[in-house]
């Protein structure tokens, strides 16, 4: 059994993959507890792994995407090759990196805390790969997210803004976030484009 908070079908809405329709399983839990974190993924249900199948065999799209919270508390090799074997789709996570993450990914999203220290204790990375890394800007020294262990010349690099209830702050840090990644090219911007489409 698994813990579940959702399984919903949308657009991604982040990263590499923006406008990609895919199948989201947003775990329950987080070993960190991130200020700025805007995912309510405390809640959930327990489910079997036949029911998550039948969840994600509902729709046409190539992608599953596991997502929390933190996705690799609850993930395992078996679970991954279930996922490939019986729908024929590919695996993407969304995942803070802390821990080591089992084989059958086929898109690895990191979202590093590092940089933060004064806010999560700068917890260390032990993904060995990376195919995106994805920074929430909110303000940070950005420089040793280039030196990460998980990086390599392959790996792509966005920050994204901090996204918060009221629109002047939201728009001054969206603004702030434009003005680093002009001032850096080696960052591409990352929006959450599904807050501005109102979908999930």
């Amino acid at each position: 059994m698994r813990r579940i908070n959702e399984i919903f079908y949308s657009l991604q809405g982040e990263g590499h993959h923006t406008g990609y329709p895919s199948v989201f399983i947003r775990f329950s839990g987080c070993n960190l507890q991130c200020p700025f974190c805007d995912t309510r993924h405390n809640e959930g249900v327990e489910m079997s792994d036949t029911d998550i199948i039948h969840a994600i065999k509902l729709y046409k799209t190539d992608w599953v995407v596991l997502t929390g919270g933190e996705p690799s508390l609850w993930i395992d090799s078996d679970f991954l090759r279930l996922i490939h074997q019986t729908t024929g789709k590919k695996i993407a996570i969304e995942t803070n990196g802390t821990n080591p993450l089992p084989e059958g990914i086929d898109w690895i999203t990191v979202s590093p805390k590092t940089g933060i220290d004064e806010m999560v204790g700068n917890p260390a990375i032990k993904v060995q790969r990376a195919d995106e890394i994805k920074v929430v800007d909110v303000g940070q020294c950005l420089d040793d997210y280039f030196s990460l262990p998980c990086r390599d010349e392959n790996t792509l690099m966005y920050l994204q803004p901090c996204y918060v209830a009221d629109r002047k702050t939201r728009e001054s840090n969206t603004l702030r976030t434009v003005r680093r990644v002009l001032e850096d090219p080696r960052w591409t911007l990352s929006l959450q484009t599904h807050r501005y489409l109102g979908i999930p």
